[in-house]
């Protein structure tokens, strides 16, 4: 990026000619080839998504977020229409295109446009989607909504002790930043955070390699990946940290 100095002679950051704060993230649908991100509607998936998580009952799978496992549905159903309905979170419900059902759920969050910055989170994917090439085109689709829309940083913050949350965020090729000691408090207990980002210099290698990954000719006839994901992003996050 080169170094910039003022006429002080002190090093500044790059200079932005002609930036503008990217319009919010609206509430439209993100469509796929394997998935579908609708904006999350209580009444339309609700219960579609009680069922999905209740096909794995093990309450690890909540122990990391703010909430849940939730006793019923009607618990369920009340939480998403305290929380979900909002513009920031911004929630939206991961349909399978293969049975046309959501099963898991992601947002937007501390979406900032006057620094160009915007977080992903609530993350709760089910096991109808954990582990499948969906789950990983919802967060691509994501990510390069945020991008095209004018966002410089995307962000991915999870709790310093998730440790599958944070090999994902490696994963998806988001950069490792720092911990944050002590910055939450999450049902009762102390959270230190764990940062990860991508910025929009990132972006097109990052789409580069996701797109290969997605690509149908990276899977064979029994549906396993030739490539994986973290070989493609690996240098990428290595060129950065």
């Amino acid at each position: 990026m080169g170094r910039h100095v003022n006429e002080l002679g002190q090093v500044i950051g790059f200079p932005l000619p002609g930036w503008r704060p990217p319009p919010r993230p609206s509430r439209e649908t993100l469509a796929g080839r394997l998935c579908r991100l609708e904006p999350l509607d209580p009444a339309r998936h609700g219960d579609d998504l009680y069922r999905a998580n209740a096909l794995d009952a093990d309450p690890r799978h909540w122990t990391y977020l703010p909430y849940g496992p939730f006793a019923d549905r009607e618990a369920y159903r009340r939480w998403m229409e305290a929380t979900c309905l909002g513009d920031d979170p911004l929630f939206f419900a991961i349909v399978d295109l293969a049975t046309g059902a959501p099963a898991g759920v992601a947002s937007y969050l501390r979406i900032d446009p006057g620094n160009g910055s915007i977080e992903v989170g609530h993350l709760r994917f089910s096991s109808l989607l954990q582990r499948k090439p969906g789950a990983t085109e919802a967060m691509y689709l994501m990510m390069r909504r945020a991008f095209e829309l004018g966002y410089r940083r995307y962000e991915w913050k999870c709790d310093a002790l998730n440790a599958p949350s944070r090999a994902a965020a490696l994963r998806l090729g988001l950069s490792y930043e720092g911990t944050f000691r002590q910055a939450m408090v999450i049902k009762g207990r102390s959270r230190d955070s764990a940062w990860f980002a991508a910025t929009d210099r990132d972006w097109p290698a990052l789409d580069s390699a996701f797109r290969r990954w997605l690509d149908p000719a990276n899977f064979d006839e029994a549906g396993r990946q030739r490539v994986r994901l973290s070989e493609l992003t690996a240098p990428l996050r290595a060129a950065r940290d």
